[in-house]
Parts: structure tokens; sequence; C-alpha cells
């Protein structure tokens, strides 16, 4: 029989590229998810049965007990924006993120991977990478082999990164930008699922692997590159942080008050503090080189996802044809 892997956050935008790879490696799939309902979709990646979407709520340890029991592997996805609430940086990226690493302990699970990210701190000025880090030592703790996985920003076709920025570009003819100069190095999402295969299967050895892409650039030289994709002129003005802070606080304190109506997916306070920090690798941790892993550039791949936000959609290489043809 096939080994299985449990894969919490599976149908989430990473997630759903490691399911992908792993069914396609012969694993036997298990994709631990808050709405298996809303899953389905994943069944599509292997054969009958193969993957299989369960429910799950990784802040409790009888749920994620169930779903750990006789697996082989498990991969850890889940994260968060969130600062407070039930879904919290702590309870999501530390208490969680350690009650899978200590109940695979306890289950005999083999082997672990935890997605965690580039600039993960104790001592970051975030508390998004100060709860990152913090996440990497509740997982070592129980699983000291696990393989931990730091990718800069993820882009692909589900991204919150290009796809958030090309949308704001139509808004207006300006696209204002905190953390302009701040550097970046995306990472594509296929080739972290791939990285995380690795450790899945065994391929790779446990340890903590920061993942960029082959091109470092500011936030800026990235945005001008994703207009050029999506054929918009737009004046990319860089703003200083403080008003980024003023901006950030406001919309927290609207969330804060709105009991729920709305939910600040526009700049909180924390990000903010984040994007002050460059999001490009060290060095001086292993990567894709040794992992014989090749990175995609956002360049050749931005092209297959972003035609939507073109003016003229799926049509613009029609009409910049017609352009060129003599009557």
């Amino acid at each position: 029989m096939s080994k299985l892997v449990t894969v919490f956050g599976g149908s989430g935008f990473v997630g759903r590229y490691i399911v992908q790879r792993l069914a396609h490696e012969g694993w036997r799939v298990r994709v631990a998810c808050r709405r298996p309902n809303e899953a389905g979709f994943l069944r599509t990646y292997g054969t009958v049965g193969q993957v299989e979407p369960v429910f799950c709520n990784i802040r409790d340890d009888d749920s994620v007990r169930g779903v750990t029991h006789g697996a082989d592997a498990v991969v850890n996805c889940v994260g968060t924006f969130d600062v407070g609430g039930k879904n919290s940086f702590d309870a999501i990226h530390v208490e969680g993120a350690g009650r899978i690493a200590r109940i695979a302990s306890e289950e005999a699970v083999e082997r672990m991977v935890h997605i965690s990210a580039l600039g993960a701190d104790a001592e970051g000025p975030s508390k998004y990478a100060q709860s990152k880090a913090a996440g990497e030592e509740a997982v070592l703790d129980s699983m000291p082999g696990a393989m931990i996985l730091r990718p800069s920003v993820i882009f692909g076709a589900e991204d919150g990164f290009f796809n958030r920025f090309a949308g704001l570009s139509k808004l207006g003819p300006i696209l204002p930008l905190f953390g302009g100069k701040t550097l970046f190095q995306p990472v594509f999402v296929d080739d972290v699922a791939a990285a995380a295969a690795k450790g899945v299967t065994g391929e790779a050895p446990g340890a903590i692997y920061e993942l960029g892409g082959p091109h470092e650039g500011t936030l800026t030289e990235f945005v001008k590159d994703m207009l050029e994709v999506i054929h918009r002129r737009r004046i990319v003005v860089n703003n200083p942080f403080f008003l980024g802070a003023i901006l950030g606080s406001v919309l927290d304190v609207l969330s804060a008050i709105s009991l729920g109506l709305f939910t600040n997916n526009v700049l909180t306070r924390d990000q903010v503090r984040q994007l002050k920090v460059d999001n490009v690798v060290s060095g001086e941790l292993p990567g894709f080189e040794e992992l014989g892993i090749e990175p995609v550039s956002a360049e050749t791949v931005m092209p297959d996802y972003l035609w939507p936000h073109r003016p003229s959609g799926q049509y613009a290489a029609i009409k910049d044809s017609a352009r060129n043809l003599k009557i």
C-alpha cells in the first residue's frame, strides 16, 4: 500500500501545489482543512480515493490527532495574517505548529515539513516574524529532524502579491506603495512545493532551508515589471513608512470596532513593520541549490496568470496583433 501523508492547510495557496506533487508521486494524501466541503477540487489531483479532504482544526488536540494517526509524514502549510482573535499569530503559527509536531511525534510519524517564512526572527520588528520564529522552535522541540522551509514572498496563479498590486492598478493613474525600496526575492509556488515534496519523500534531509527566486529586487522594481505584463501605465509612488503606520492603524481600528463587518486585508501596522526588513535569502543556510531545484523567475510566469488584469484581458494579444495589420 502506498504511503500516507497528511497536509495541514492543503486546500490553501501553497498546500494545493504540495498535494498535487505528492499525489503525482503516488502518495495517498489526507488534506486536513477547516472546510473540506470546499476542497473537493483536490480529489481530481489523483486517482479515485487517493486524495481525501478531511476536517481539522489545528487549535484542537483531538482534531489534529484524528487526521495524523496512521500517517507516514505530515506537512504544515497553515498560516495567518490575523494579529489577534481565535486564529491569531500565536494560535496558528506557534501553538498550532507546535501541536502538529508534538502529536506527530507521539504518533511516530516519520517525517515533517513545516512551511515558515523568510525573515522569521525572534527579535524581528514584526509580530509576524516573531511568531514564525517561535513556531519553528516549537516544531523542532518535538520533531528535531523536521524540514523547515523559509520562502520569500510566493507568487503563482492564486497569489496575493502580484494579483493584489495588479488589482490596485485599476483604481487610478497612481499606484502607491509602502516599502518600495525593500528588497524581495519572489519564489514560484510550485518550486516551494517541489522542495516540500523532497522533504516528505526523504530525498532531502531535515534542516532549515531559505528559498528565494533567481532574482532579487526592490518592491518598486517588481511592481513595475508587473505593470508591463498587464499593459498598464501607472505612476508608482513610494510613500514613507510613517504614513503607512497611520493608515494601518486606522484600518486596524476600523476592523476592531466593526464587530467582524470589516476585515483589514489592505494594510496592517504589523505589515508596515515587516516591510522595513529586506526579504531575501541570507546565503548562510541551504536553499534551492542544495535541493537540486532550479527556481523559476517571476518574469516567465506572470504572463500566464496576470492576463485577466490587462485592459483587454484575453484579447490583448489579438488587439496588439491587429494594430500591425496593413490595410
